[in-house]
């Protein structure tokens, strides 16, 4: 799907309990003929955090009052028939991974294969550590919480050792809809992304756009294990609203442009929605 001739153009949203409802989001997702959407997570903000915000100045309150995704996208399975529904992201870390494969291998199936499991390790320190998770570990954690939801998906029985994901064989079910599982987007633009992807992911999603050469820099870590970038989903997290910066992306070569919607209800999303849409039909020509 990299490299398409055809773009595709989905959003992304906080979905919170002040905002426009999940289900209601979606079904004006597909009918406006868009082809994707996101939900982010965090399981809780802790009051004392000291962790600072990455995009700087005061977290925003949606981050402590958004819905589980899975709830929000099984919802949004329901009521649609064609959009594909993702993580963006999930934060691998905070989940039990035996649990998670499920979770994942449910909402497949529910939405019939169109789920795409966008993954990240987070930045909240406290956040993590009110999980039992160690922030200096998170990616060798996510890897192997990865690997081991693979065995799961992909093996009637499975079992996983390693250092810190350890269960001797097990039986889960039900399996994805789709084969091996769904596709596994990364979201992080750190300089150990391209290896991370070329391990064990589908897809990248970076925010805003690729920086210089690190397209070149994934080309070769797919190369040095037998992969093709032609092969690997370019999604665009935080497109931005303008036709000529997007005509630009799409000649990068991202196939997925997620725009951001605001934590807002209807009145304010379904016009930043009707915008997106006809930014696609101008640019799909």
């Amino acid at each position: 799907m990299a490299f398409s001739a055809e773009p595709r153009f989905g959003v992304t949203i906080f979905p919170t309990d002040y905002s426009i409802q999940p289900v209601e989001l979606a079904q004006a997702v597909e009918e406006r003929g868009l082809d994707s959407l996101f939900f982010p997570e965090h399981t809780h903000i802790p009051a004392a955090r000291t962790t600072p915000f990455p995009g700087g100045g005061d977290l925003p309150r949606m981050y402590w009052h958004t819905h589980d995704p899975f709830v929000a996208l099984g919802a949004c399975a329901a009521v649609t028939r064609r959009i594909r529904l993702g993580t963006g992201i999930c934060l691998v870390i905070e989940r039990d991974p035996i649990t998670l494969a499920k979770e994942v291998a449910s909402l497949d199936l529910i939405s019939n294969g169109r789920f795409i499991f966008g993954i990240g390790a987070g930045w909240n320190r406290e956040e993590m550590q009110n999980h039992g998770a160690d922030y200096r570990d998170r990616w060798k954690v996510v890897r192997e919480k990865v690997l081991a939801m693979k065995a799961i998906w992909q093996n009637e029985t499975a079992e996983f050792h390693g250092e810190f994901v350890d269960f001797d064989p097990i039986w889960s079910y039900p399996k994805p809809v789709q084969a091996g599982g769904p596709p596994i987007w990364i979201g992080a633009n750190s300089k150990w992304v391209f290896d991370r992807v070329a391990e064990y992911a589908d897809g990248w999603m970076p925010i805003g756009g690729l920086g210089s050469g690190n397209l070149e820099r994934m080309r070769g870590a797919l190369e040095a294990r037998g992969r093709r970038i032609e092969d690997l989903d370019l999604a665009l997290f935080g497109a931005p609203y303008d036709e000529g910066q997007l005509r630009g992306r799409i000649e990068q070569g991202f196939d997925e442009l997620v725009f951001t919607l605001p934590d807002a209800g209807r009145e304010k999303v379904l016009p930043k929605l009707d915008q997106v849409a006809e930014l696609a039909r101008r640019l799909r020509g």
